[in-house]
């Protein structure tokens, strides 16, 4: 296999396309490179295949440890042996989105025009619609012609929302999990507010940063602290911090006072050691880009006609990131074309987050669903 170099220079599994790819702004992406795992055996027919797509900050490393970071699989609950998708009986593929940077082509990736310099803000725009496009020729370069199923949570719910509308005809299944048809105006604001902070940043230095070596980190911590306050629900940081106080020493105007001050901070210094400030702009700019009615005239619809998956929509009770009126009306449109589809709202406390967490309900619920789905493809 070819490989590359992810954000700290780790060698990652990848594959290089060097015919590159086309890219929903009019702009052509020479030369890319995947990043991906894989888990489980891919059974004589092929037909076992389930593709795992990760949300904004997530990686290919969805069911081991990140040999990078030293952190344990996003997703090891849900994808092993013996779990929900369960690694014994499927073959369970995962790569870095394009625009990311853990091996995947993103901003940190050698520019294919400038010799010795890194794409940085030269990278172009891209789309959930390009991240797709790449994971296809990943699906096809594995020998597979159809997936069993696609199943993502947040934009790994966009992606497989996606999958089932550009490629109908390469997927059994789709599992789009506390995800939306398109990013709203709220979630929208949230990016910017973190896009201003890495932009602010004087360590930024107009995206050009990785020339000396350095990363805009204050900027990049604040825009992971933002972020992930939407990620958790009200009642989850009661429950884990209420207002209880960091140290006893006394009321102070300046530094850390309460216990989810240092959380945040702790939340945000840890993720600029992993992550690229270009790929977070790049890729939450895809994610507000997103809107499956937007080529329909606003008809929802439109964007299903001829899918051929069978649906489950999960959404949480207390996610106000992508809430449940979001997945209810993907159901509703999709029923209007008669699609097969299952929605289940799950009930907990622990918000938009809650489908990395433990959540037995969901986890039964995923189980059930591509165990149903297994037998009428017979694959039982």
């Amino acid at each position: 296999m070819d490989q590359t170099q992810g954000y700290t220079d780790f060698p990652h599994q990848s594959v290089t396309f060097p015919e590159g790819v086309a890219l929903d702004c009019g702009r052509m992406l020479p030369s890319v490179t995947v990043a991906y795992r894989t888990y489980g055996t891919l059974n004589e027919a092929k037909s076992n295949a389930i593709l795992i797509c990760h949300a904004l900050t997530g990686d290919q490393y969805v069911a081991e440890q990140n040999p990078e970071t030293g952190r344990p699989g996003w997703w090891q609950r849900v994808v092993g042996p013996g779990a929900p998708v369960d690694t014994e009986k499927y073959f369970v593929i995962c790569a870095n989105v394009l625009g990311g940077c853990m091996g995947s082509t993103g901003p940190h990736s050698p520019h294919a025009e400038k010799p010795g310099a890194l794409w940085g803000t030269d990278f172009p725009a891209i789309t959930i619609h390009d991240m797709v496009r790449v994971q296809k020729r990943l699906i096809e370069h594995l020998g597979i012609q159809k997936l069993f199923a696609v199943v993502g949570g947040s934009m790994g719910g966009m992606q497989a929302l996606s999958w089932a509308v550009q490629f109908p005809d390469m997927l059994f299944a789709a599992v789009p999990i506390a995800a939306a048809y398109y990013h709203s105006a709220q979630n929208i604001a949230f990016h910017e507010i973190g896009r201003q902070a890495i932009y602010a940043d004087p360590g930024f230095k107009g995206g050009n940063y990785w020339a000396e070596g350095g990363r805009p980190e204050r900027g990049l911590a604040v825009a992971r602290m933002t972020a992930h306050i939407t990620y958790v629900s009200e009642e989850a940081l009661n429950r884990k911090f209420g207002r209880k106080l960091q140290n006893a020493e006394g009321i102070s105007a300046f530094g850390e006072q309460f216990a989810v001050e240092s959380y945040l901070q702790y939340q945000g210094s840890s993720f600029v050691q992993r992550f690229d400030a270009n790929s977070y702009l790049a890729i939450t700019r895809a994610m507000d880009l997103f809107d499956l009615s937007s080529e329909q005239a606003g008809e929802l619809a439109g964007a299903f006609k001829g899918v051929k998956a069978r649906f489950l929509l999960v959404s949480f009770s207390s996610d106000w990131l992508f809430p449940t009126a979001q997945s209810r009306a993907i159901a509703r449109a999709l029923n209007h074309v008669a699609a097969n589809v299952s929605f289940v709202e799950v009930q907990s406390d622990k918000g938009h987050d809650a489908f990395l967490l433990d959540e037995p309900d969901f986890h039964a619920t995923l189980r059930g669903f591509l165990n149903g789905c297994a037998e009428h493809a017979g694959l039982s």
